[in-house]
C-alpha cells in the first residue's frame, strides 16, 4: 500500500521531525478530517509501505535524512511554478528547490522524482506567454533529472476566490494553447506532460491524461510491479494510487494563495500552536472521545512477477 504525506500538507517543509519521528516508532494517528474524533492507526512498517510518497514545494528538510528513508520505496512529486511573494509567500527560493529537485533524482534516481507545474493561473503578471517562456527554461533546466511532470490548472473554491482575487483559470483557448506548447516542450527535453484531472479533451494536443500517479509511474519508481485495488483514488475522473494521507488540512505554512487545503491563514496559524514533534498526531494530541481503528494494510507488490521480466 501507499502512504501519501503530501495531499492536506507540505510535510517534508515543515514537519520532517515529526515524520522522522513516527518512521522511528512505527505508526501514526491520521484524524479524520470531518469527523474528528474517528481516528485511523497507520502502521509504517516498510514491509507493508510499498511506496511512500511526497509532495512538496521544498524538499530541503529532509535531504540530509535520505539514508533514514532508504528503508522505504519512494516516490518524490517537487512543485516548482514561477509565481513570487505575492502568490507563494513561504516557498524558497525556486533556485534553491531546483537544486534539491536534482539531488533527490540523484540519490533516488530520476524515475521516483517527478516535477509539479501546477496550478496554472492567469493574473495581470503571468499570462500564457510568460508560462509557457517560465516552462520550457524549468524543463531545460531539469532534462535528464526527471521523465514525468504534472501540469494542472488553478481551481476557483471559494476560499481561493476569497484568498486570491485577481487570479483566475486559462480560459479552454488559452488551455489548448499551453498544452500545445508543453507537450512540445516536454518531448524537446525526453519529458512527458500528464494532465491532472484536466479535461481529456487536452489529450489530442500531447498531454497525457492516464494519471501523475498511475499504476504504471509507481511501478517505474519502485522498480517492482504492484496489484493495487481498484478505485484507490481520492477524485472519481482520477485513475491515480493516491494512497492513504497523514497529514491535516489548515496546517501548510507555505499559505499559498491559491490552496485548496487551507481555509484562512489564521486557522493555519493556530493549528501550529498545536503541533508535537513527538505526538503521533500531525495537529494536536489524543483526545477523550477519540476513537482509534487500525487500518487494513497489506503489501501490494506482485512478489511472482518482476518489473522487467
Amino acid at each position: 500500500m501507499i502512504i501519501n504525506t503530501g495531499m492536506r500538507t507540505d510535510i517534508p517543509a515543515f514537519y520532517s521531525r515529526w515524520l522522522l519521528n513516527r518512521i522511528k516508532e512505527g505508526y501514526v494517528y491520521v484524524r479524520n478530517p470531518y469527523y474528528r474524533h474517528q481516528v485511523t492507526k497507520y502502521s509504517l512498517d516498510p514491509k507493508i509501505v510499498d511506496c511512500l510518497a511526497f509532495c512538496t514545494k521544498n524538499p530541503h528538510p529532509l535531504i540530509p535524512h535520505l539514508k533514514e528513508l532508504a528503508k522505504y520505496n519512494q516516490f518524490w512529486f517537487v512543485t516548482i511554478t514561477p509565481y513570487g511573494k505575492d502568490i507563494e509567500p513561504n516557498v524558497p527560493d525556486k533556485r534553491e528547490v531546483i537544486n534539491d529537485f536534482k539531488k533527490l533524482s540523484e540519490y533516488l534516481g530520476k524515475n521516483a522524482v517527478a516535477l509539479r507545474y501546477d496550478p496554472i493561473l492567469i493574473n495581470k503578471e503571468f499570462d500564457v506567454s510568460k508560462h509557457i517562456k517560465s516552462f520550457a527554461k524549468l524543463l531545460r533546466e531539469l532534462k535528464g533529472y526527471t521523465e514525468d511532470c504534472t501540469i494542472s490548472f488553478i481551481d476557483m473554491y471559494e476560499k481561493v476566490k476569497r484568498n486570491a482575487p485577481g487570479l483566475r483559470p486559462p480560459t479552454v483557448k488559452e488551455q489548448i494553447a499551453l498544452a500545445e506548447a508543453f507537450a512540445k516542450i516536454g518531448k524537446e527535453n525526453n519529458i512527458v506532460i500528464h494532465a491532472c484531472c484536466e479535461n481529456a479533451a487536452l489529450k489530442k494536443y500531447g498531454l497525457d491524461i492516464t494519471g501523475c500517479m498511475s499504476q504504471e509511474i509507481i511501478e517505474k519508481a519502485i522498480s517492482k510491479k504492484i496489484n493495487a485495488p481498484r478505485n484507490n483514488s481520492q477524485r472519481m475522473a482520477c485513475n491515480c494510487l493516491m494512497g492513504n494521507d497523514i497529514g491535516a488540512y489548515n496546517a501548510c505554512m507555505h499559505l499559498c494563495k491559491y490552496c485548496y487545503a487551507n481555509s484562512n491563514p489564521g486557522l493555519v496559524k493556530e493549528n501550529i500552536k498545536k503541533h508535537n514533534p513527538n505526538s503521533p498526531f500531525l495537529i494536536g494530541e489524543i483526545e477523550a472521545d477519540d476513537n482509534i481503528t487500525e487500518a487494513k494494510q497489506q503489501s501490494w507488490i506482485d512478489t511472482q512477477m518482476s518489473l522487467f521480466s
